[in-house]
C-alpha cells in the first residue's frame, strides 16, 4: 500500500511539473514566425539560376557568332545582348503586377488589357481602347522577345522598359493613374507588401513599396517572355524536315534579294531594330501619323516607325503601326503593290530604299505567308494568376 502511495505521488509530482514548464516555455518563447514565400523560387523556361539568384538567359542561338553581336540574317546567328539576370522573385512578382487592374486608376485596366497572352501580347485590335474605351492611335505591338529590344513603341520613344512603361501607367488616355495613387493602393496590401520584400530582400524590413521597384520586377517579367523555339528554329538549328516544301519555299522568298524582307526583318530576332519609312497607308479619313519623326526632331523620319520583329506575327494581327490590314496575305502583298503607292498625295516621304517592286507572283505571296506562320511559338507562354494580391479579377 506504502508503494502504491509512493508510485501516486511521484506521478503527480512529474504531471506538475511538465505542467509548471509549459506554462514557463509558453510565457517566455520569443516570436520568431517567418511568412511562407508567396514568389517561385525557380527560374522561368529558357533561363537558368546562377549562384547569385539571377535568370540568366540559354538558348541555342548563343552557340553562334554574329559580327558586332548584332546579327546579319543567317540561319546559325547569334541574337543580339539580351537584358537578362533578374531574381526568379522579381521576375514573379512582376507577373502579378503585369495582371492587376490595380495598376489602373480606376482598377479595371491591367498591362495585359492591351499585351494579352491568348493575342501574342497584342490585343486583336486595329489600335488599342484606353480609359474610358477611348480609342489609341497605334496599334498595341507584341512583347515578345522585348528583352532584345533597343528601343520601344512604334517610334522609339522610350529606351528601356522601365521608360516604356511609365507612359501608359500614368497616360489619362490610357491607364490613367498617378506614382501617388499607385503607391498608395499597392502598400495598403499586406501580400504585395510580403512579395516586394521577398523580391527586394536587401532593402529595409519595413521600407515601403518604391517606384523602382514596381517598374523593376515588371521589366524583369517582360524580359522573360522569350520565343525562339518555333518551327523555323528548329530547322535553323539543324532538323530541316521541321518545315515542309511550301513553308521552305517560302523562307526562300523571304531571304531573296528581290523580295528583300529579311533585310529589315533580319534573322534570328526577325528585325533590324531601326525605323522605316514604308508608306502603310492610315485609316480612312485620318491625317498621317508622323512617327519617329516627332522623337527624333527628324523630317526625315516622317512617317518612319520601328521595324517590328515578326515572331508569333500569325497572332498577333491586325497589322501595321494602324492595324490597317486584316491578314498576313494582305500585309505581304502591299509591298509588292509599287514603292510609296499608299502615300498621301500632299506627302513627300523618304520611302525607305529596301522597298521597291518586286512583282511578287501570288504563289510567291501565298508561300511567303506560309513561312511567316513557321515563326509562331508559345512553348513559353506564362500563366496567367489564378488569384491576385488585390483580390481583382486578373483583366486580360
Amino acid at each position: 500500500m506504502r508503494k502504491k502511495n509512493l508510485i501516486l505521488k511521484s506521478s503527480i509530482s512529474g504531471l506538475l511539473v511538465v505542467f509548471l514548464m509549459v506554462i514557463f516555455v509558453s510565457n517566455n518563447k520569443t516570436e520568431t514566425y517567418e511568412p511562407l514565400p508567396k514568389l517561385n523560387s525557380n527560374c522561368p523556361p529558357g533561363f537558368k539560376k546562377n549562384a547569385k539568384n539571377e535568370c540568366i538567359a540559354q538558348n541555342l542561338y548563343m552557340q553562334y557568332n554574329s559580327p558586332n553581336n548584332k546579327g546579319v540574317g543567317g540561319l546559325q546567328t547569334g541574337l543580339p545582348e539580351i537584358r537578362d539576370g533578374f531574381s526568379p522573385q522579381q521576375i514573379d512578382l512582376g507577373r502579378y503586377l503585369f495582371f492587376d487592374p490595380i495598376l489602373s486608376g480606376d482598377g479595371t485596366m491591367s498591362c495585359a488589357t492591351c499585351h494579352n497572352p491568348k493575342k501574342g501580347f497584342s490585343d486583336g485590335q486595329k489600335t488599342s481602347t484606353g480609359n474610358n474605351n477611348q480609342k489609341l492611335k497605334r496599334a498595341a505591338p507584341s512583347l515578345w522577345n522585348v528583352a532584345y529590344l533597343r528601343k520601344l513603341f512604334w517610334d522609339g520613344r522610350a529606351a528601356s522598359l522601365e521608360q516604356q512603361m511609365q507612359e501608359p501607367l500614368f497616360s489619362k488616355i490610357e491607364m490613367n493613374n498617378t506614382p501617388e495613387n499607385l503607391l498608395q493602393n499597392l502598400n495598403m496590401i499586406e501580400a504585395y507588401q510580403q512579395m516586394f520584400a521577398e523580391a527586394f530582400p536587401n532593402r529595409g524590413v519595413n521600407s515601403v513599396i518604391a517606384l523602382n521597384e514596381i517598374y523593376k520586377s515588371i521589366a524583369a517579367f517582360q524580359s522573360s517572355l522569350i520565343s525562339l523555339n518555333s518551327k523555323y528554329d528548329r530547322y535553323a538549328h539543324g532538323y530541316h524536315e521541321a518545315l515542309n516544301d511550301n513553308e521552305i519555299e517560302g523562307m526562300n522568298v523571304f531571304r531573296s534579294f528581290v523580295a528583300r524582307c529579311a533585310e529589315c526583318h533580319t534573322p534570328p530576332l526577325f528585325t533590324n531594330q531601326q525605323f522605316a519609312v514604308i508608306g502603310s497607308p492610315e485609316p480612312e479619313d485620318l491625317a498621317l501619323d508622323p512617327g519617329a519623326q516627332i522623337p527624333f526632331n527628324d523630317s526625315t523620319l516622317r512617317g518612319a516607325f520601328k521595324v517590328p520583329s515578326l515572331r508569333n506575327i500569325e497572332k498577333t494581327a491586325p497589322y501595321m503601326h494602324s492595324g490597317n490590314f486584316a491578314t498576313l496575305r494582305e500585309t505581304v502583298e502591299f509591298y509588292t503593290q509599287g514603292r510609296g503607292h499608299a502615300v498621301p498625295e500632299n506627302e513627300n516621304l523618304i520611302i525607305h530604299w529596301h522597298i521597291w517592286e518586286p512583282n511578287l507572283s501570288a504563289y510567291e505571296l501565298d508561300r511567303l505567308v506560309d513561312f511567316l506562320k513557321t515563326l509562331t511559338d508559345e512553348t513559353f507562354t506564362p500563366k496567367i494568376p489564378d488569384e491576385l494580391p488585390s483580390g481583382l479579377q486578373p483583366s486580360v
